[in-house]
């Protein structure tokens, strides 16, 4: 189940960057980073919301102010910027960019909970750090000639595995506390909050989208949020955290091979190297640690 979300997710990726490259709704208003992740949020929220309140009741709803302040802060700062980040990457760098860096996030978290000494230090975790960095700099082609690194794209995909890195952080306890649903809810909710004052509805009415362009952005909510975290919290029912973290590794694999059949992106030697070093990282970071947070991606 766990592969099904990754397939999704990869599948997602692929899509945005055909959408930003121009390859679908040729001569339509252009749809941007913003619009897809605002439309992401606003039609998850409002059909997690439906299926919630049928499947639970009101009562499922109910939520502590304190608990729901944070739900906010995870939802704006984390689950917002890292897909508004991760878009804006895959728009201006490649899909295998900006996977790769966001994929980095929990390498991020295990060295801030190292130096917070919440965890000790160790020579796997020192690894981890070090061999992310390394799959960093051969991903964007940091010491290759022949490749035209994008600056724009790679820092903003590296400030969305910082937003993921918080989200991860800020949301553990939460999720330790009420039900995953209940959390992933309120998160949404945030973010899609946020995004109607950054974004009023007005203005994406200005847009004059199309009515296929609307159905996009509804199967893509559907397709890349919520089956894939159904799937993914169904599949952590039957594995072990270290098996889940290495069957969500799919995720950058199918992302990569999507982008290079669908949309013809290329990628060198030295960058597969630098991929499979960022997803040892991964491995390395996240083996024996709790169960992983789903890529809000």
């Amino acid at each position: 189940m766990i592969a099904t979300a990754t397939f999704c997710w990869g599948a997602a990726a692929t899509a945005g960057k055909a959408l930003f490259n121009g390859e679908l709704f040729a001569g339509k208003a252009a749809i941007s980073p913003v619009v897809l992740s605002q439309a992401r949020t606003s039609f998850a929220v409002l059909l997690l919301a439906g299926f919630l309140l049928l499947r639970y009741g009101r009562e499922f709803f109910r939520i502590t102010r304190r608990d729901a302040v944070s739900c906010g802060l995870v939802g704006v700062l984390g689950l917002t910027g890292s897909n508004f980040f991760y878009y804006f990457a895959i728009q201006h760098a490649t899909v295998a960019i900006a996977i790769t860096l966001q994929y980095t996030a929990p390498v991020w978290v295990l060295l801030w909970t190292s130096l917070r000494g919440h965890q000790p230090a160790s020579l796997r975790r020192a690894g981890a750090v070090a061999l992310a960095l390394a799959g960093i700099a051969l991903t964007i082609g940091l010491f290759q000639s022949d490749i035209k690194l994008s600056l724009l794209g790679a820092a903003a995909g590296l400030l969305a595995s910082f937003s993921f890195s918080f989200y991860n952080i800020a949301g553990q306890q939460l999720v330790s506390l009420h039900h995953p649903f209940r959390i992933m809810f309120y998160v949404l909710l945030a973010s899609a909050l946020f995004w109607l004052v950054v974004n009023p509805p007005w203005r994406l009415v200005a847009q004059h989208y199309s009515a296929g362009q609307w159905g996009f952005l509804f199967l893509f909510a559907c397709f890349s949020t919520l089956l894939p975290y159904f799937f993914f919290f169904s599949g952590l029912k039957y594995l072990d955290p270290t098996r889940a973290v290495i069957a969500s590794c799919l995720e950058p694999v199918f992302a990569v091979v999507f982008a290079a059949v669908f949309v013809g992106e290329s990628v060198r030697a030295l960058q597969v190297v630098g991929i499979l070093a960022v997803l040892a990282a991964t491995v390395m970071a996240q083996a024996g640690g709790a169960n992983p947070l789903p890529e809000p991606d």
